[in-house]
């Protein structure tokens, strides 16, 4: 790696560091998890700096570490399945027998991941705030106290943004939901 190249990531990791660490330590438990995160970003950035420019350096540097982000509850959250299963107006659990009640099998495991790519994807979706708080309440089991005191924000717009995000998962995952429980 040239010098030239190597001062400017040298200096962007100076620039962006403390506020891309603050960024991640929001939205993932541990600090742990935050450094590792971060590394990975310092390290997908060494690997594309040497090459073309990076027009907008923030804005690549975030967007790389919300998908890692994503890639760390992807990975944890196939186990916390249970805590995302709802119940409807009738009383009955919203996509519990489909996979708690399925014997582990290829196409359960097949269905699982489908599940979770397409919630996952509906998270996207949304907007940050709202994402935010679903992930924080629901994955992470942090309570809307403690979110409030983080965040600044009041506890009724938090669990107003929760309720948005819920009809949006609900709406967005009906049509997978028909598709696998009536099949």
């Amino acid at each position: 790696m040239a010098a030239p190249t190597q001062q400017n990531i040298t200096g962007v990791i100076r620039t962006y560091s403390t506020r891309l660490l603050g960024f991640i330590r929001d939205r993932v438990k541990t600090e742990a998890d935050a450094e590792d995160i971060l590394q990975d970003v310092w390290y997908q950035f060494s690997r594309v700096a040497s090459g073309e420019p990076i027009e907008q350096i923030s804005a690549w540097l975030y967007r790389v570490a919300r998908n890692r982000i994503t890639d760390l509850y992807r990975k944890r959250s196939t186990d916390a399945l249970e805590d995302l299963v709802e119940e409807d107006e009738d009383g009955e659990l919203y996509l519990k027998e489909l996979f708690l009640a399925a014997p582990d099998t290829p196409e359960t495991e097949y269905q699982r991941q489908v599940f979770w790519d397409q919630l996952f994807a509906a998270l996207d979706e949304l907007p940050p705030a709202q994402r935010d708080v679903f992930i924080w309440n629901e994955l992470e089991d942090q309570t809307f106290q403690e979110i409030a005191d983080r965040t600044g924000d009041n506890i009724k717009t938090l669990i107003s943004r929760k309720r948005y995000a819920i009809q949006h998962l609900r709406d967005r995952l009906d049509t997978f939901y028909t598709e696998y429980y009536n099949a």
